[in-house]
């Protein structure tokens, strides 16, 4: 059952330390006062929607959609039918639901039944479209250079009359190197797509956040953010959205030569003061970050010590003061981009990577 309540993440990383379970705490203000961000750059006579595939990222689709569309949001894109079917029953009729996979050939009832917008990738998607929902409202993804989903110019450049004589709600393509901003590719798949589209009186779409962050050139008359909404890179500016604080089980103490962990990678130098934090690689928390990446108690940085392993993370407290309750892994002093920079990887991975096992909570802004 779902509880509203307002939390102070500016406090101290524990309320309830009787929790077995790490705390997932979602800042829904922070999450629309990004869409919002993002919605003025886009400007003024730029539609912006929003993008909540893989279940926001990882941090709730239902939460996270009604959040966005009580800020303003009236488009969303999500990646299959079946994340379609989940946000339609959070927001009820109204908003407009696109799929990035476009039609598939078992999810006709769904799209029918649940009003969704296939977005066509090929010539057999709009077959099976044309011929399975006539009427039905689609929109078209072409391949600008990425070499991905959507139709290349020659197949486009053949199917386009059919196309266009049925209507599309929206043409769009994506960017391969929009986090790069003097990356060359950019302006060659501007340039494709103009070329695929200019003369067209469809309403066209190419940026998402990278892509709203390059500029007017890229935003035609649909933006759609999606990282940069959850507070990930490239959006620099992005307000902190997801908050992750892991319990204390055990603090114990370690003599100089004994070690933590699986495989014995990491050895007491000094007299020290272990925690043993619940969490570990099946919550998300990859092995790339053992011995390596560091928590927080306040602002005080605190080390992985040992490997990650499925359930539990060693920590360094030696140097705290006080007996910790729980550590933030994410938080005002390391982003979901700092830890994934550790781990060498992207914030995406560590969103979506999020374990089930958390207490997931959500705020409204901070106290």
């Amino acid at each position: 059952m779902e509880r509203a309540f307002s939390l102070d993440l500016g406090a101290s990383p524990v309320k309830n330390p009787c929790m077995s379970t790490g705390r997932l705490t979602i800042d829904l203000d922070a999450l629309t006062a990004n869409w919002r961000a993002l919605d003025g750059m886009s400007g003024e006579a730029v539609q912006t929607a929003a993008v909540v595939k893989a279940d926001a990222y990882g941090l709730g689709v239902a939460k996270v959609g009604r959040a966005l569309a009580a800020a303003g949001a009236r488009r969303f894109f999500v990646a299959a039918a079946e994340e379609g079917a989940a946000l339609r029953e959070a927001l009820g009729p109204g908003p407009e639901i696109s799929l990035f996979s476009g039609h598939m050939s078992g999810d006709t009832d769904m799209i029918h039944d649940l009003h969704l917008v296939p977005i066509l990738n090929s010539m057999d998607q709009l077959t099976r479209h044309f011929e399975a929902l006539p009427g039905h409202p689609f929109g078209v993804q072409l391949d600008t250079g990425m070499n991905r989903l959507g139709m290349e110019p020659g197949e486009w450049g053949a199917i386009a009359p059919i196309a266009l004589a049925q209507g599309p709600t929206l043409i769009m393509s994506h960017l391969a190197c929009a986090d790069e901003p003097d990356h060359a590719m950019n302006a060659r798949q501007l340039a494709a797509f103009h070329e695929m589209t200019d003369g067209i009186d469809v309403p066209r779409s190419l940026a998402a956040t990278g892509g709203i962050l390059l500029g007017p050139d890229y935003h035609f008359d649909l933006t759609r953010p999606g990282i940069g909404l959850y507070g990930g890179a490239p959006y620099e500016d992005a307000a902190m959205v997801a908050h992750l604080d892991l319990p204390v089980i055990q603090i114990r103490d370690i003599a100089i030569g004994e070690t933590v962990g699986y495989s014995n990678t990491w050895e007491a130098e000094r007299p020290s003061r272990i925690a043993t934090l619940s969490g570990g690689y099946a919550d998300g928390l990859q092995r790339h970050i053992s011995n390596q990446a560091v928590l927080f108690h306040d602002d005080i940085p605190c080390p992985i010590v040992g490997r990650v392993s499925m359930d539990l993370i060693g920590v360094d407290v030696t140097h705290l003061r006080e007996r910790p309750k729980a550590l933030t892994i994410l938080g005002d002093h390391q982003s979901v981009d700092d830890l994934a920079n550790v781990a060498g990887t992207i914030g995406y991975e560590i969103l979506t990577q999020l374990g089930a096992r958390y207490t997931r909570r959500y705020a409204r802004g901070r106290q």
